[in-house]
């Protein structure tokens, strides 16, 4: 796969066709002279349909998918199979996901398939004797949720698809079958990870001998091959209920996991209602609970609308209004949200004007103002994959999906090829105690039997001010993924930045405590650094904030690209 069979386009400059007048000049963007990634580069065109990935070869799946006459979300569908057999670390079988769906029509949906905590799980489950929060919600048998990736992405397909399931799943079968070739990508992913890896059945595969597989040796899993050809054949019925399900059962009765058969008969992915929101005359598209991503997002940029006109990109003054807003929205997140069906989440206060007008007056122009001081601050995975896609008829897909951490709780299901989550991270273990991401959060995303855990992933599409097809994206990288999200798109709107400008931007971060602004290392010059610390605000430098992956319609067609922190690609036709 990856060579002779679909031609990437290249990155280019589109023939423009007679002018749209809905799809504004873009500006050159100027970013700071120690910044890594120069402005101006080019993101790929594709005249008529296009998948932006953080994995090439997947990518590539879904690209195919649509050129044998599949839409958008049979492609998305593809490239999620795809996913789990050449992106280990993030794309799976074994977790779960958000889908965004807009169709050409007008129509829009947003399907749920979060993982589940098992029935026996119970509130203070990773508190130990001592009081204190134990490591099994991250490493191990018991970090793991019921899975929801395949049971999301067949009731996708069943719901909107086109082609025959197994036509969408035969490519990720071949590439398991007979293989695909180690990249850097991956060798280094595997080398970073051997701990989390080496103590479960997952080794044999990806570190035999000890070690990862060779730069440019062919990677083949024929027991993967096995379980999606019985979830082509069967949808999801094999994986819940029959042999698959078996495995994964066992597994968990052989490392005293807690997932159990009843568990996985149990599961189903649920529609929602997305949540539709607007900013500046722009509509956006987005994922409701149990998702925290777009609930987040509307009330971060609803706060921005409120507070004023936007200041310059990369200015003290900017900054300072998207931390203030990020943080007092995050305040909102943490405290407020969880799983629909066992809280009551306020969305339609949380997500409305009146609600962000009234928190933007508590904004202080010229200073920070510290988290404890607005309210009781209360503080996710960071390996999770997102990708967009686009087709010939207009339709449009954003998903996230994720293991949570690398590789998951590094359990490998044998016999059937796959590793499972540590999602149950993502609760609150203990109320006030931050998890291994430093986000605190409250009560209402405490674990319980059946309950969805609390995502920040923020797959989101954007219309034009005339309601058609602008931005589909979305990001890896936990709470860091609001952030990355929220900022392309006001890249886009406010500072109207070519679709690679708006990806390779500098980034910041604040999700209310730790009370800091958190700022991409480069990307935010000395002077300004200066100015943020005088106002009273905690600054540090990260190597990187989150990895996207968008689409954007230009004149003639569409851009594509993934993130350029990291290692996937566009590819289109």
């Amino acid at each position: 796969m990856g060579s002779g069979w679909l031609v990437a386009a290249a990155p280019s400059t589109p023939q423009a066709t007679a002018a749209d007048p809905a799809i504004p000049k873009r500006v050159p963007a100027v970013f700071p002279a120690g910044w890594r990634f120069p402005a101006g580069a080019r993101a790929t065109f594709a005249q008529h349909a296009i998948v932006a990935s953080n994995n090439r070869l997947a990518a590539e799946v879904g690209a195919q998918v649509m050129k044998q006459g599949g839409n958008a979300v049979d492609a998305a569908v593809a490239t999620g199979f795809a996913l789990a057999v050449t992106f280990p670390e993030a794309g799976n079988l074994g977790g779960g996901g958000y889908m965004v769906i807009r169709m050409a029509d007008g129509r829009t949906d947003a399907l749920d398939y979060r993982e589940t905590a098992p029935l026996a799980a119970t509130r203070d489950m990773y508190v130990g004797a001592n009081g204190k929060v134990n490591g099994e919600s991250v490493i191990g048998p018991k970090a793991s949720g019921v899975p929801g990736a395949v049971a999301g992405m067949i009731e996708a397909h069943r719901k909107y698809g086109r082609l025959p399931i197994s036509r969408v799943i035969a490519p990720a079968i071949r590439l398991a079958s007979e293989g695909f070739i180690v990249d850097s990508s991956l060798f280094g992913s595997l080398s970073a990870d051997k701990y989390r890896i080496s103590g479960f059945a997952g080794k044999s595969v990806f570190l035999p001998n000890g070690v990862p597989p060779a730069i440019g040796s062919r990677l083949v899993q024929p027991q993967l091959a096995r379980t999606l050809r019985l979830i082509a054949s069967t949808g999801a019925r094999d994986f819940y209920r029959g042999s698959t399900a078996d495995s994964i059962v066992a597994e968990m009765q052989r490392s005293g996991g807690l997932i159990t058969k009843e568990d996985l008969s149990r599961y189903r992915p649920i529609w929602r209602l997305p949540i539709r929101s607007s900013y500046r005359g722009y509509t956006l598209i987005s994922m409701p609970p149990s998702s925290s991503g777009g609930t987040t997002i509307t009330e971060m940029l609803n706060i921005l609308e409120a507070y004023g006109p936007t200041a310059a990109f990369g200015s003290a003054e900017r900054i300072h209004a998207l931390a203030s807003a990020s943080q007092r929205a995050f305040i909102d997140r943490n405290s407020k949200l969880g799983d629909p069906a066992y809280v009551k989440v306020p969305l339609a206060t949380l997500t409305s004007k009146g609600y962000a007008k009234a928190i933007a007056k508590t904004i202080s122009r010229d200073h920070a103002d510290a988290t404890t001081q607005l309210a009781t601050g209360l503080r996710e995975g960071n390996e999770t994959t997102h990708y967009s896609v686009v087709d010939t008829f207009g339709n449009a897909v954003a998903t996230t999906t994720t293991l949570n951490d690398l590789y998951g709780s590094g359990v490998f299901v044998s016999g059937a090829g796959f590793f499972l989550n540590d999602e149950m991270d993502d609760f609150t273990s203990k109320p006030g105690t931050p998890n291994m991401y430093g986000l605190i959060q409250g009560s209402a995303n405490a674990i319980a039997p059946g309950k969805r855990m609390l995502s920040a992933m923020s797959p989101t599409i954007v219309l034009d001010p005339r309601g058609s097809l602008l931005l589909v994206t979305g990001a890896r990288g936990g709470p860091r993924i609001i952030s990355a999200t929220s900022q392309i798109i006001l890249n886009v709107i406010d500072h109207r930045m070519s679709l690679a400008d708006a990806m390779s931007a500098p980034r910041i971060h604040h999700q209310s405590l730790p009370d800091s602004i958190r700022v991409e290392t480069g990307g935010v010059q000395r002077s300004v650094m200066t100015q943020l610390t005088q106002m009273g605000h905690h600054v540090y430098e990260l190597s990187g904030i989150a990895s996207a992956a968008s689409i954007m319609r230009v004149r003639g067609g569409y851009e594509g690209m993934d993130d350029p922190r990291s290692h996937g690609g566009a590819v289109g036709f």
